[in-house]
């Protein structure tokens, strides 16, 4: 593919949708307490256009319990957990049991990951372990040399492989686009995670390419980052320099059904004020549009 020349959609916008967003501006000053009310008043609106999930590297430092908890305090039904949460050899009875706990929460376990597969054993151990905990959705790094591997599980077993781009430092899937050369003449079920401050980060547009790649768009990562280079951190939802709402109106506008995961990398040892301020953030702009 050729090397896109269009600007790529860096626009702060947090000052035109604080109006929308209201409650999310106090997120720091209400802490676990606005977590809650900030998910009262979601409810009470008009349901979400979108899916909202959380993939939970956002709690790697905390619990399956308690991310489940931060989880539906901030309004979220949908989770990719990570293997901090749920091992990748964990036993069918520990599966079980976390799938119950998801269950219990309220909320629905539709992927797993990232999982990187480098080899066929570990192709094979993602497709078991994405099985027996009921998910739709493998959110992976399989090395190219297992893809075919890859296409052939995924007609076996009808569960979804959304490769996750790295950005910067990543020498396989820097970008979605180098994600899309490697898989288009595979099944269609194996597609992008497109991760949306990664994408940014390495020059490229997350806005253009969720439209341009629209088809194979198998799972979202959503984040705000401080800057469009590989120095670029993750900072709350609309404290950076991603065009959110550009972002999220270019979802709609490809009628986008599955889900779209906060992924807050920020404040491992405290994420969910972050997290309650980037899905208020997210759930204003939505209202707005």
């Amino acid at each position: 593919m050729k090397t896109r020349d269009k600007q790529i959609s860096v626009l702060p916008t947090r000052r035109g949708f604080l109006a929308a967003a209201g409650a999310s501006a106090a997120a720091l000053a209400g802490g676990g307490t606005f977590s809650a009310v900030c998910a009262e008043e979601a409810a009470k609106k008009e349901p979400c256009p979108l899916k909202l999930g959380l993939a939970s590297y956002t709690t790697r430092k905390f619990t399956l319990d308690e991310t489940l908890a931060m989880a539906r305090r901030v309004g979220l039904d949908w989770i990719c957990l990570k293997s901090f949460h749920l091992e990748l050899d964990a036993s069918p009875e520990d599966i079980a049991k976390a799938v119950e706990k998801v269950k219990a929460a309220g909320m629905v376990l539709y992927g797993g990951g990232v999982i990187t597969m480098k080899t066929a054993a570990d192709v094979q151990q993602a497709f078991d372990y994405a099985k027996a905990a009921g998910m739709t959705t493998i959110v992976g790094a399989p090395l190219p040399e297992v893809l075919p591997l890859v296409n052939a599980k995924v007609e076996q077993y009808d569960i979804a492989v959304a490769i996750h781009n790295h950005g910067p430092g990543d020498k396989v899937y820097p970008t979605p686009e180098s994600i899309i050369e490697r898989v288009g003449q595979l099944d269609k079920r194996i597609g992008l995670c497109i991760d949306i401050g990664h994408t940014l980060r390495i020059g490229a547009d997350p806005v253009r390419d969720a439209e341009r790649f629209a088809d194979r768009l198998l799972d979202v990562h959503i984040k705000d980052v401080t800057a469009p280079t590989a120095a670029g951190t993750t900072v709350e939802i609309g404290r950076g320099v991603i065009d959110i709402p550009a972002f999220l109106k270019t979802l709609l506008k490809i009628n986008y059904s599955r889900v779209v995961s906060f992924e807050y990398e920020k404040d491992a040892d405290d994420p969910l004020p972050g997290l309650a301020e980037s899905v208020g953030y997210v759930r204003g702009v939505l209202a707005a549009i």
